[in-house]
């Protein structure tokens, strides 16, 4: 069995199409979604219609996946309707227009989704997050808020970004922070953190890395959709 790890789509559906057929997954391989699915890029309906056509299909929540389901629990309590506002992301972020069906598809699939997911391979411990982890702090105890947006670790001198502070032994694979290749952090001789928001979105490209054989599949943006 593969699995395969992949960066910030953010409604980038063209890109994330040719990868999965790049991937050419087979039914026991698994991809799993660092989140940020929909905001920002041209055809998030695309992004969902295809995610769910993968048969073995994992998504964590990233930061736009927890405020869109924030909006959609606060107007189901209300007894009103989700309009085209509710659907921005964290920090009002725009998705581009869907319909009220299309709303509910792409709401469904992240519904229940986790924070973050858990696995082993040759002994190393691996952790699949949107945004990163608190080096110290026990997984399940840190705060949603970090899980999701952590980028920097702003109580320490020279605001670090936390990943260069990881020292494993758990392989940390992450989203949220975009850079023109992925992020990397070694300990001990061995990859403890990689970030695989490549800003597919920015121009840059989507990219998906193989946990099992350290493989990483590329598909460059077919052109800058925001700046």
């Amino acid at each position: 069995m593969a699995t395969w790890v992949v960066g910030d789509i953010h409604g980038c559906a063209d890109e994330l199409i040719q990868l999965v057929n790049q991937l050419r997954l087979a039914p026991s391989d698994q991809l799993i979604c660092v989140g940020d699915l929909y905001h920002r890029g041209p055809d998030p309906v695309g992004v969902a219609r295809c995610l769910s056509s993968v048969p073995n299909l994992e998504i964590v929540l990233g930061n736009h996946e927890r405020v869109l389901l924030e909006h959609e629990a606060r107007a189901a309590s209300l007894g009103d309707k989700l309009v085209q506002a509710d659907l921005a992301g964290d920090g009002g972020t725009p998705m581009s227009p869907v319909t009220d069906d299309e709303a509910v598809e792409l709401l469904s699939l992240i519904q229940n989704r986790p924070l973050f997911v858990q696995g082993v391979h040759n002994g190393q411990p691996w952790i699949v997050v949107h945004a990163g982890v608190v080096p110290g702090v026990p997984l399940e105890q840190t705060h949603p808020l970090h899980l999701t947006r952590l980028r920097r670790i702003h109580e320490m001198p020279g605001q670090p970004y936390w990943y260069e502070l990881w020292q494993g032994p758990e392989l940390v694979l992450f989203g949220h922070t975009p850079g023109k290749t992925p992020r990397t952090c070694f300990a001990g001789g061995r990859l403890v953190a990689l970030g695989l928001d490549t800003g597919c979105v920015y121009g840059g490209s989507l990219t998906a890395y193989c946990i099992e054989t350290e493989d990483m599949e590329v598909v460059q943006a077919k052109r800058k959709y925001v700046s």
